[in-house]
């Protein structure tokens, strides 16, 4: 009981102005000198206004690849006015998203899609994704050693969070495309909380979840009756060859980044460099990690970040894998990309 207690302490951590524009003044001419103006550069330079960016984070990988923009923002040293909030739960950032609370959003992939559609009205697009920031990080766990294939999961009780985003509707493909039918085959319970299912697996044996990173890599390493029984990006490899496990995205409102669109770009550049800091100073990245209640040790964070599959995907790139990936899942729900594939208006070009 008391490892149970303290790994649950553990899971716990794991689960978030205008600046002064000055107008150059020329100096007074000496008779041997012309006037001394300011250059275009130097008076744009002194135009900029330092804008606050407000940004609604999930607690995970999404904000393990926000870390250094986080820290440099608390220092002073971002492009922009970076404030950042970590949440729990998609619904809480999306409702902000929706709220006009937040400008920019780190959601499922899915959800984006469907944010988009359900905002669309007839001023176009009111969301648009910028980039894609995690790759399928979802692991089946299980408290035992009988899982070695999605066949295995028939007649089992499988505990998952994520009902109507990511989670559900990979798991769902999944099952399908293994010959399994996910409302008989087996039982499906969902927690709105990662930490739940964690403390489900730990003190059951025979418990079978799903996790996403780092909480996979937490409960494995402080309940050794705990293994990762299978990787659902490589089940999603198997059964769907042309296209990729997408996990998360880069929202934004685009009114936002119509209005404020050199803030928005400075927001790209800073996270991108945040996402490449974690995945190569993992190191450094970790004890950030950990200061931002995600991780309960910078020994577990610095393990989880390979796992975790936190990238930075934008462009054409980005439209290729995320509409791929949409596609399939469009395919077998259409209520899990919003009833519709998104068009044009869904993808932010820089």
């Amino acid at each position: 009981m008391k490892h149970v207690a303290t790994l649950a302490t553990g899971l716990l951590l794991v689960g978030g102005l205008l600046g002064g524009c000055s107008q150059a003044v020329p100096a007074e001419p000496s008779p041997a000198a012309p006037a001394v103006t300011a250059t275009p550069d130097a008076q744009a330079e002194a135009a900029a206004e330092r804008t606050t960016v407000r940004i609604a984070s999930l607690k995970g990988p999404t904000t393990m690849g926000l870390v250094k923009l986080m820290d440099d923002a608390e220092q002073g040293r971002g492009a922009q006015d970076y404030q950042v909030s970590m949440f729990g739960t998609p619904d809480e950032v999306v409702v902000r998203v929706v709220q006009g609370e937040v400008d920019v959003a780190l959601v499922p992939a899915n959800l984006a899609a469907v944010l988009h559609a359900r905002t669309r009205d007839s001023d176009g697009a009111q969301v648009a994704v910028a980039a894609i920031n995690t790759l399928g990080m979802l692991e089946v766990l299980e408290n035992g050693n009988t899982v070695r294939s999605i066949a295995d999961l028939a007649g089992r009780t499988v505990y998952s969070t994520g009902k109507g985003a990511s989670p559900e509707h990979v798991l769902n493909y999944l099952l399908v495309a293994n010959g399994l039918d996910p409302a008989s085959d087996l039982t499906i319970e969902y927690r709105s909380e990662s930490t739940e299912v964690a403390a489900l697996l730990a003190g059951q044996p025979g418990a079978v979840g799903v996790l996403p990173q780092p909480y996979a890599t937490v409960l494995t390493t402080q309940q050794t009756s705990v293994r990762t029984a299978l990787r659902l990006a490589e089940e999603w490899a198997a059964v769907s060859t042309d296209s990729q496990m997408v996990t998360g995205v880069v929202v934004v409102r685009t009114t936002f980044a119509e209005e404020h669109p050199e803030a928005f770009e400075d927001f790209l550049d800073d996270y991108r460099a945040s996402t490449t800091f974690t995945n190569t100073e993992p190191a450094l990245a970790a004890p950030l990690i950990v200061e931002a209640g995600i991780a309960p040790s910078a020994e577990v964070a610095e393990a989880a970040i390979p796992a975790c599959n936190i990238t930075y995907i934008e462009g054409e790139e980005m439209r290729a894998v995320l509409g791929g990936y949409l596609e399939v899942l469009f395919d077998a729900d259409p209520a899990s990309t919003g009833g519709s594939l998104p068009g044009d208006d869904f993808y932010h070009r820089r």
